[in-house]
C-alpha cells in the first residue's frame, strides 16, 4: 500500500567507505588507496620507557643521598682510619656549603674578644709605594649589630668564622697546607678587600690583616669585682704577611 514515503536506494559501498573515514580520523587518516596511516603529533612514549626513567631518577637520588650521610658522618665522628684515608674527599664534599658541628648543642663561649683590622698598599706608576692608616674590620661589624634588634648574620659571623677557619687551617705559621688553606685565606683576604673598598677610597693591590686578641676576664665568685677575680692575660698582636688582591678601588 502507498505510503506517502518515498524510500531512497542507498549505497552500501558509500556507506562502509563512510564508516572507514571515521573510524581512520580517529586513529589516523586514510590513503587514496584506503589504507590507514598512523596520526601525527599525539605520540607518547612508551610506558616502559618512562617507568626506566623514573626507576633511575630516584635510583640515583638515594645514591646521593646515602653517600651524602655516609660523608658527613666520616666528617661529624671521631678520627678513625676510614675518615683519615679519605679525609681530602670528605673535606671536598663538606665544605663550605654542609660544614656542620656541634655549637648548637654544646655552645663554646668566646674566651677572647679580636679586633681584627686591615691596611693596603698601593704602588703607583713612578715605582713610589703608599701604605694606608689601619681599618677596623671588627668596627664595623660591631656597629652594624650594635642597637639592631635583628643583626644580620653577615654582620655577627662572616668575619669572625672567616678568622677561625683560618686559624684551624694555618695554625701559627700563616703557611697554607691544603687546598681549604688556600681557600679560606683568599676568603678572609677577600672579605677585607670588599669592605675597605665600600668605606674607603683610593686603589690597592695588596691587602695585610692584623689581629689583636685580648683576652676575657674569668666571671668573680660574688657580686661586682674583687680579689677573687682572675688576672686577664696579656694582650696579643698578630700580624698576616701581605697578600695580593685583585687591583680595588678607583
Amino acid at each position: 500500500m502507498p505510503s506517502g514515503i518515498e524510500t531512497l536506494d542507498v549505497d552500501e559501498p558509500d556507506r562502509i567507505g563512510a564508516d572507514r573515514t571515521g573510524q581512520a580520523g580517529q586513529t589516523g587518516r586514510t590513503d587514496r588507496g584506503g589504507t590507514t596511516l598512523p596520526r601525527q603529533g599525539n605520540s607518547k612514549p612508551p610506558p616502559l620507557l618512562l617507568r626506566a626513567g623514573t626507576n633511575a631518577a630516584v635510583a640515583l637520588c638515594l645514591a646521593t643521598a646515602l653517600v651524602h650521610v655516609l660523608l658527613v658522618f666520616l666528617h661529624v665522628a671521631p678520627p678513625n682510619p676510614l675518615s683519615r684515608q679519605y679525609s681530602r674527599q670528605v673535606d671536598a664534599w663538606v665544605f663550605p656549603l654542609f660544614e656542620q658541628n656541634w655549637r648548637l648543642f654544646a655552645p663554646d663561649p668566646e674566651s677572647v674578644n679580636r679586633q681584627i683590622s686591615a691596611r693596603t698598599m698601593h704602588t703607583t706608576p713612578d715605582g713610589r709605594v703608599h701604605v694606608s692608616g689601619w681599618f677596623d674590620l671588627s668596627g664595623v661589624d660591631n656597629a652594624a649589630v650594635r642597637h639592631d634588634v635583628f643583626p644580620s648574620h653577615t654582620a655577627q659571623n662572616m668575619l669572625r668564622r672567616a678568622w677561625s677557619s683560618y686559624l684551624e687551617t694555618h695554625g701559627g705559621d700563616d703557611r697554607p697546607r691544603s687546598e681549604r688553606a688556600l681557600m679560606m685565606q683568599k676568603y678572609l683576604t677577600d672579605i677585607a678587600a670588599d669592605r675597605i673598598t665600600d668605606h674607603r677610597d683610593g686603589t690597592f693591590e695588596s691587602v695585610q690583616l692584623r689581629v689583636i686578641t685580648v683576652p676575657i676576664a674569668a666571671p668573680t665568685e660574688g657580686p661586682g669585682p674583687g680579689p677573687s677575680a682572675a688576672a686577664p692575660k696579656s694582650v696579643e698582636t698578630r700580624y698576616l704577611p701581605w697578600w695580593k688582591v685583585t687591583s680595588h678601588g678607583n
